[in-house]
């Protein structure tokens, strides 16, 4: 059931013992939403705490530093940015994917899987939403939670170049700055800064690209053997997704990464004149209209030929 905004904030004023919950692959927005939520639900003396079904990476560690680990059994369960209950992950989707009373969400293909959902599918990230939420609430913003709700603002909008961007990030993420939030220091951490493995990894994806359909697609793989071989995990591919769409005159980027045997993720970016979201559900997958993404039961080489036949005879 889709409820408002007040509804919302009644839902998160109401409720203690409380489990906050983000989505696996994690990146700047569901992770800054959640411990932002966290801190300021904290603050207000409630019993909170947060779970990850995967790995979160060091570079995300200032989020939640500081943050007393607590274990309880939740009297209520909300989610931050997760558009579908598999996007959980199999070992909290499978523990708490039913029992999710509030998801709070800003993509277009959100799949309603929560008892309630509030949706603002025009907010540039999911954290623009939960900054509006802790302002209602009453809880201070105090610098810790400027910098969870700048980093997802941030790393959303591609350092607020992406077209998602509205006049409401820039005032927010003004206001953020003036509240203390690191955002010259977030913004290098997570723009300009690689390591020696995030470097090799890039130079061999470059290597597999693709360029097709008179130059308006490219494409880049990854398996799990360049991973390995590079000394990093799947985090790392954030960096990779966008390179396709740098180059000149390419309006779909496409990038396919080895999830694990007989399952492959695909990534998409495209220009105004596409629609990823749509391009990703034809393979069961959605997202958003510039940025969306997918799983396929196959291997690299057959989900590279699937997608580029699909674009190439039913997209341009």
């Amino acid at each position: 059931m889709d409820i408002s905004f007040h509804e919302a904030v009644n839902e998160l004023k109401n409720a203690d013992n409380i489990l906050i919950l983000t989505h696996i692959n994690p990146d700047g927005d569901t992770l800054g939403s959640g411990y932002a939520l966290l801190r300021a639900l904290d603050k207000m003396g409630k019993n909170v705490r947060l779970t990850n079904g995967d790995r979160i990476n060091e570079k995300y560690s200032y989020l939640f530093c500081g943050i007393e680990e607590k274990d309880f059994e939740p009297d209520f369960i909300v989610s931050v940015d997760v558009a579908e209950r598999k996007l959980l992950g199999d070992t909290v989707g499978g523990k708490y994917g039913d029992r999710v009373d509030l998801a709070i969400d800003h993509h277009e293909t959100s799949r309603r899987f929560a008892k309630k959902t509030y949706c603002e599918s025009d907010s540039a990230s999911c954290c623009e939403i939960i900054y509006l939420i802790i302002k209602e609430l009453g809880a201070v913003i105090d610098s810790d939670i400027a910098s969870c709700i700048y980093t997802g603002c941030s790393t959303d909008t591609g350092c607020f170049k992406y077209s998602n961007v509205t006049p409401r990030t820039h005032v927010i993420a003004a206001e953020l700055i003036m509240a203390g939030a690191d955002h010259s220091a977030i913004n290098v951490k997570m723009f300009d800064t690689k390591t020696k493995g995030d470097i090799l990894l890039q130079k061999m994806c470059l290597d597999s690209l693709a360029i097709f359909c008179e130059g308006k697609v490219a494409m880049i793989s990854v398996t799990k053997e360049m991973l390995e071989a590079c000394g990093v995990d799947k985090s790392a591919l954030d960096a990779i997704k966008p390179l396709t769409r740098q180059i000149e005159g390419v309006e779909i980027g496409i990038t396919v990464k080895e999830e694990k045997e007989g399952v492959t993720g695909i990534s998409v970016r495209t220009s105004e004149n596409y629609d990823a979201s749509a391009i990703c559900a034809h393979f069961g997958g959605g997202g958003h209209v510039r940025a969306a993404g997918c799983e396929m039961k196959c291997t690299v080489e057959e989900a590279e030929k699937a997608i580029k036949k699909y674009i190439t005879e039913q997209v341009i």
